[in-house]
Formats: C-alpha cells, sequence, structure tokens
C-alpha cells in the first residue's frame, strides 16, 4: 500500500507518525523494550498529546530476530502464524550507554539510543538491513484516503478489493545495491520481486494476473537473509517501488510483527524458516508416479475411466493414481460425498478394480456445501457453517447454488467434516485434492471469535489441516497426500500443492513454472501442475514440451477443464503414429519411465526436504548463490540436488540456458560440456536440456514400471565426471530400508563403499559397468 507521493509528501488523507528516537533502552530478560515516540523528545511537554510506539526484541529461534511494534498494546492483534519451532532462550541481550543488542546465534539485533532512529541487523561484522529515519510508521488514513495498493486509478481502494482501514503499521528495510528479493508465495509474473507491490491476500485468479492461490508474507534476499512478517490478515509489500531503497509492509490496526532470518546462504534461510514455521511431512513414494484426471467439466463414467487407465497400459505408459474430479458427485451437491448414483452405480466395486490394476485414487472435494446437498440441513441445523452478523447461514451462488462454508474453527465442524471424509477413504480412495479456500468472506462472523480479515488466508490452513490429519490417520504417517491450491506461511507442512489454473500455451507453461520457483523460495518442499494447462486444449508441441517439464518436477498430474489429457489423442491431432519417438504417446512413455527409474534419487530428496526444508526443485538463486548469471534465471532449476533442468518453451526445440561452471553431462545422450556460460540448444519433443552436476552420483531404481518398487534391489549407481573429493550418497527405500555409500575420487578413479548394500552396480556415462558383491568397487570415471 502506497502512502506517500514522492519523497516529500503524503498522499492526500494520509497522516503518518514516525518512530522518531529510541527515548529509552530497557533489558527484560531476554528481550528488549525499546520506547520509540513519534517526535524527537526536547522537553518535557513534547511527552503530552502524542503516540508513541512500543517495539520489542526477542529471538523465537536461533538466528532469527523479532520485532514487534505496537501503538495501543490494548487493541485486538493479529495471532500471527503457527511458530511450531520456537524455543526459549534462543537469545542474549545487553544494554549500554551505546544502545542495546540483542544476539541470536551469528545474528545481531542493534538499536542506537537517541535520534534518528536506527535498528540495523547484522552477522558476520556485515549490516544485513536496517530500519532507519521513518521506516517505522503509525499511518491513520481519513476517510476517502488516496492510498492505493496498485496504480488502480481510484482513491480509497486497495490492490485486495478491500477499503482502507483508519489505521495501519507500517515498516521498512533496506534494500543494498544489488540486493534481489524472492520469494511472497507462489507468485507467476518475475521471479526478482523488486519493483512490485505485491498484496498477500488469497485470491482465485488464475496463473496469469498478479493475484496468487497461495500468498506467503516471507521474503529472502541475496544479501543472506529473509524475512517474515507474522501476519495472518493482508499485508502489502512495496519491493523497491514506493521507496526504491526499501521494502516495505503494512498492516492494518495498532501492532505489526516481523522478524528477520539470518543464512547466510539461500539454503540455510529456508532452513531457519522451515525450522521455525514448520517442515513438509514426507509423502509416499507412489505419489511421484504419474497422475491422470477424469478433466473437470468431461463426460465420464467408469467405462471411461477404464479406457483411459488400460490405454495407459497398452501403451506401456506407467501410471500410479488415477483422480476423479467435481463430477464424482452430482451437480448442484458439491460437496456431500456421494458418488453420483447415475454414473458411478457401484463405487466401491470400482475403486476396488482400479486398486487390482495397481492404481491409488484421488478425488476432488471443497469446503462448500450446496444447499441442494443433503448435508446443508445438517450442517446449518448444528452451527458448522460460517455465518453473517445478524446469524443468518453466509451463502451465496458462486460455484454452487446457495453454497454455505464449513466453519473450521468450530471443533465440532471439523469433527464433522472429517467424518464424512472417512466414509470415502473406507471406500478405497487414498489421496484427497482440496481444491478452493480462497474465496473466503470477510463480512462474516467465526465461531471462535476470529477476525474476518485474519481468517481469510489462514482458512486454507485449517482446511487443508482437516484433510490432512484425516489421511495421516487412516493412512498412516508418511502416507498422506493432499493436492491442494491455497494455502499461506506454515502450508508446506501439508504437501503437495499444485499451481492452479493455467492456459494451454508456453507462455502460461512459462508463468506456471515462476510460480513454482517463487514457491519454492517461499518454503514449500513439493509442488505439481497441470500438464498441458488447465483451460483450452493445448496443440500437440505445447503438451508435449509440457509433458517433459511436469515429468520432471516433484509431483506430475495429467489434468484439464472441458478436454481429456491422454497423450494418444494429440498424436490423432497430429497425424502422427504413436510409435514416432516425437509422438505424445512416446514422449509420455520415455519420461515417466525415466522419472520411476529415478525414484532412489527423488525420493531421497523429499525425504531430505522434510528434515533441511530444501525444496525438492530447486531455483537457481537457491543451488548457486553468488553466481550472478543466476540471479534473474526463472526458466531453469534443479531437480532435487544435482539435475538441471530447462524445459523447452518452444515449439521448434530451442532453448537457452546457462550451464554454471564445471563440466556437465546429459542425462539422456552422454554428451559432457564445460559450463560457465550460456547455451543454445535444439531438442526433439523426446529430449530437454537435463544435465547433471559435476561429480554426482545418481542413485537409479530397478523399475521403470511404478515408483515404489524396493529400490536397493538392482540399485545402478551412475557416476558422472567431476574434481577430486569424498561425498557421501544415501538412498531410502519406500519400507524404510537405508543404504549409505562413501564416494572418494582421487586422479581419474572414484572409489565406492556401502557398509549396508553389498550388490550394487556402478556405471559411468561412456557405458562402462561394474558390479559388486562386496560392499566395495573402484571404477575409472
Amino acid at each position: 500500500m502506497k502512502f506517500t507521493d514522492g519523497f516529500w509528501t503524503l498522499r492526500p488523507g494520509v497522516d503518518a507518525l514516525y518512530a522518531q528516537e529510541a527515548y529509552d533502552i530497557e533489558r527484560r530478560d531476554d528481550s528488549i523494550v525499546v520506547s520509540a515516540p513519534t517526535k524527537v523528545i526536547t522537553r518535557r511537554g513534547d511527552t503530552l498529546n502524542r503516540p508513541m510506539l512500543t517495539v520489542t526484541l526477542s529471538s523465537p529461534l536461533e538466528g532469527v530476530a523479532r520485532v514487534r511494534v505496537e501503538r495501543h498494546v490494548g487493541s485486538p492483534t493479529d495471532p500471527g502464524f503457527d511458530l511450531v519451532g520456537a524455543t526459549e532462550g534462543a537469545a542474549v541481550t545487553t544494554v549500554d550507554e551505546a544502545g542495546g543488542v540483542l544476539r541470536t546465534g551469528p545474528l545481531e539485533a542493534r538499536i542506537a539510543p537517541g535520534a534518528p532512529w536506527d535498528l540495523s541487523f547484522a552477522a558476520d561484522g556485515q549490516v544485513l538491513t536496517r530500519s532507519g529515519h521513518k521506516s517505522l510508521g503509525f499511518m491513520r488514513l481519513a476517510p476517502g484516503a488516496a492510498v492505493a495498493a496498485e496504480p488502480t486509478g481510484l482513491a480509497g481502494v486497495t490492490g485486495t478489493g478491500l477499503a482502507p482501514a483508519p489505521t495501519y503499521l507500517r515498516g521498512q528495510l533496506s534494500l543494498g545495491v544489488g540486493e534481489l528479493v524472492y520469494g511472497l508465495g507462489e507468485r507467476f509474473g518475475p521471479l526478482v520481486k523488486n519493483g512490485q507491490t505485491v498484496d498477500v491476500w488469497n485470491a482465485d485468479g488464475g496463473t496469469s494476473s498478479d493475484l496468487a492461490y497461495k500468498n506467503v508474507p516471507f521474503y529472502l534476499t541475496n544479501r543472506g537473509y529473509g524475512v517474515l512478517v507474522n501476519h495472518r490478515d493482508h499485508v502489502s509489500f512495496e519491493v523497491g517501488s514506493e521507496t526504491v531503497e526499501q521494502v516495505q509492509f503494512s498492516v492494518a490496526g495498532e501492532s505489526l510483527d516481523f522478524m528477520v532470518l539470518y543464512g547466510p546462504t539461500p539454503e540455510r534461510i529456508l532452513e531457519r524458516y522451515t525450522a521455525l514455521t514448520g517442515r513438509a511431512a514426507t509423502v509416499p513414494a507412489w505419489s511421484y508416479g504419474l497422475w491422470l484426471s477424469t478433466s473437470f467439466t468431461t463426460d465420464y463414467d467408469e467405462a471411461t475411466v477404464t479406457s483411459f487407465v488400460d490405454g495407459m497400459r497398452e501403451r506401456d505408459i506407467p501410471l500410479s493414481v488415477f483422480h476423479f474430479d467435481c463430477f464424482w458427485m452430482r451437480e448442484f451437491n458439491w460437496t456431500d460425498f456421494e458418488w453420483d448414483p447415475r454414473v458411478f452405480p457401484d463405487p466401491e466395486g470400482m475403486l476396488a478394480r482400479l486398486r487390482e490394476r495397481g492404481l491409488r485414487v484421488s478425488a476432488w472435494l471443497n469446503p462448500y456445501i450446496a444447499q441442494r446437498s443433503a448435508l446443508f440441513a445438517e450442517a446449518r441445523d448444528h452451527g458448522y457453517l460460517v455465518r453473517r452478523a445478524d446469524g443468518s447461514v453466509w451463502q451465496w451462488d458462486m460455484w454452487q447454488a446457495g453454497m454455505g462454508l464449513v466453519d473450521f474453527t468450530n471443533p465440532e465442524a471439523t469433527r464433522w467434516y472429517q467424518e464424512k471424509l472417512r466414509g470415502l477413504l473406507r471406500q478405497g480412495v487414498d489421496a484427497i485434492k482440496t481444491d478452493f479456500g480462497e474465496r473466503i468472506p470477510t463480512d462474516v462472523v467465526w465461531h471462535d471469535g476470529s477476525r474476518p480479515g485474519d481468517m481469510h488466508n489462514w482458512y486454507a490452513q485449517l482446511y487443508n489441516r482437516a484433510v490432512f490429519d484425516v489421511l495421516e490417520k487412516e493412512r498412516g504417517t508418511g502416507e498422506a497426500v493432499v493436492f491442494a491450491r491455497a494455502a499461506t506461511a506454515g502450508g508446506q507442512r501439508m504437501p503437495v500443492h499444485w499451481g492452479g489454473d493455467s492456459s494451454s500455451s508456453f507462455e502460461s507453461m512459462a508463468e506456471t513454472l515462476r510460480g513454482g520457483l517463487s514457491l519454492a523460495l517461499s518454503g514449500f518442499a513439493h509442488w505439481s501442475h497441470d500438464v498441458g494447462g488447465f483451460e483450452g486444449m493445448p496443440d500437440p508441441a505445447v503438451f508435449k514440451r509440457w509433458t517433459v517439464f511436469g515429468l520432471l518436477s516433484s509431483h506430475t498430474r495429467l489434468h484439464a477443464s472441458t478436454s481429456y489429457r491422454v497423450p494418444w489423442l494429440f498424436d490423432q491431432a497430429e497425424g502422427r503414429d504413436e510409435a514416432d519417438p516425437q509422438s505424445a504417446v512416446s514422449v509420455m512413455r520415455r519420461f515417466a519411465r525415466l522419472k520411476n527409474s529415478l525414484m532412489p534419487y527423488l525420493f531421497q530428496a523429499g525425504l531430505d526436504a522434510s528434515r533441511s526444508g530444501v525444496p525438492v526443485m530447486r531455483p537457481m538463486q537457491l543451488a548457486f548463490p553468488g553466481d550472478p548469471a543466476v540471479e534473474h534465471l526463472d526458466r531453469q532449476y534443479l531437480l532435487g540436488p544435482d539435475l538441471l533442468v530447462a524445459p523447452v518453451f518452444s515449439a521448434d526445440g530451442t532453448v537457452d540456458f546457462y550451464l554454471p561452471p564445471g563440466r556437465w553431462t546429459h542425462l539422456l545422450s552422454g554428451e559432457t560440456v564445460d559450463g560457465g556460460g550460456w547455451r543454445r540448444e535444439v531438442h526433439g519433443f523426446d529430449s530437454v536440456p537435463l544435465y547433471v552436476r559435476p561429480g554426482a552420483v545418481i542413485p537409479f531404481g530397478p523399475s521403470e514400471a511404478q515408483p515404489d518398487a524396493e529400490y536397493t534391489d538392482g540399485l545402478t549407481l551412475r557416476v558422472f565426471p567431476g574434481p577430486d573429493g569424498d561425498s557421501d550418497l544415501r538412498v531410502t527405500t519406500p519400507g524404510g530400508r537405508q543404504a549409505h555409500f562413501t564416494i572418494v575420487r582421487r586422479d581419474g578413479s572414484t572409489r565406492i563403499r556401502s557398509t549396508d548394500l553389498s550388490d550394487f552396480t556402478a556405471r559411468t556415462p561412456d557405458g562402462t559397468t561394474t558390479s559388486t558383491r562386496t560392499g566395495e568397487l573402484e571404477i575409472t570415471a
């Protein structure tokens, strides 16, 4: 939200009162409390009739400095996010004539005494960022104040569609020369957020706008730190936009709570952030395989479903999950948890037959109860639906006629919804797509008394948690999978999330990737998207390029709005023989089988993400900090620690990408090339720039047919050229068995030793293969 009109003046109707000095600084146990009047106090009369900001410095976790700014401490406050990793005694504080210092691990927050206001954050003797003169402000707005979160041309309208509140607290943190900002949730515009206005307010806006399904008030920069604004309600960011030297964040009300998290590397920042807000749960190996959907508004019944499943099997395309979208329930009845008997008269039998084919089953749900549903009256009468201030049930017709919204702040309503869900799981459903969760009204009253603004983004957390908890209890730890669209900070604890409604074009494919990379830089470990795009029917070139991209993502789903996504339909449209290596069938077969063979590598990356917070799909900025060539890259990424993927966004196969320094090997062809610069390559539909990091050892499983095989039964380690050095490799099977390898490179020779696996094979890019039954071997590589 923009309050100023250039450097000197305020916008009409805005009154700004800034923290002018640290008037006094007190040490209180492991916190520091600062009185910050909005005028420099030169005489006793200056203390009268003037607001003062109370600023408290503390630490919820080593390496994290928390700043809480309050005008009136008795006013309602935003509860903030669940800081599940918060600890006691994470800071040491001192106060003397030089000011106050809070030390937490390597991070130091220092408040200078007197004027001007100066709060700095430093590590290893270097200032990371600071809150300086006019950085903390209490903003009062007159009715009709001409503030805007973006230049809409309408005075008094924010970018969220919300009318401005009468008071705001605004914070600013400095940006250095060349400092770049990333994160703030799944955003589909430029990956670097500098120059943007970002409203943290969940919305169902598709992938081609500045709206986002997953808004996270957390960012990190290339200068070694991140910032979490600890508010569930609307947060407006001006990232080097209103004031180009600052990141500005503002929240309505009387208090502001934010945290600075030290790295120094991007990975370490995410480790601290996810330690504080929660790490991703482990997801089952079968979920990494290929998902096929009925699509949204297509016509289907069991015969249609079976024809698709059999068609994939006949074409030797491995399939792991079949998904039933909305119309498994009868129209106008969503959500009633009842299969439409007109098209699915025997749901238990159908699900059993799919299970016999080796498939898991996913089903669509949302948090709305349609008026025609038999559950509506039950939920209404028990007080399970969100209500308006006059006591009436909140209803609208946008989506399903007369629908109400389940109130997950009511424990009884949550248990009621969960019990309905258990019935679905008992029928044989394995995973749940938790759609929607963004269209949450603010003119309502919540059961637990939550403020409407606080609940708008947070609702997705309660909704996904209610579903995830049931899946985990019914299926077991490590077996729960939601396929969620909406989220906010902490949502990474309940994977998987997908990128929402895209269109069927190369441009939308590229914006989808940007959204996924931005989400990864916001702490989310797993991510998927609709292969081929959701809206419209992609031409075969778009579908095939998107297929490769999708199968080189952590999770892969074939899904659309009005059309099916089975590959042979695209070959028919193109008049291409399915046996042609460039056909959609051949492309999908090749990369689906490749992904399954890579499962020892991918599954381990997912397990590591649950321990460290480092995502499976890693933006280049995360993987190669300090390399100025990667700072703006948003069309390539690492899949796991060692595979570089540059999706092809063109029909003719031309792709430009950057390889960091070192000797890289193309995984598919075995060609080795020197990095340290840009490359332009042309790839057929059956290929993609897929390069192995120098010195990597990639484990390949024995099965191309399924993602959840016993990986150590026929494991192959592919050893790629790289510099001398020592490394470790771990492979974990879906059943929990582990194999550890020690890898030693010296003078062109590689020795591999395992203490818990005696039978494995090593292979080099040139085809040299060596097997062992002793747990140790040496090869030339």
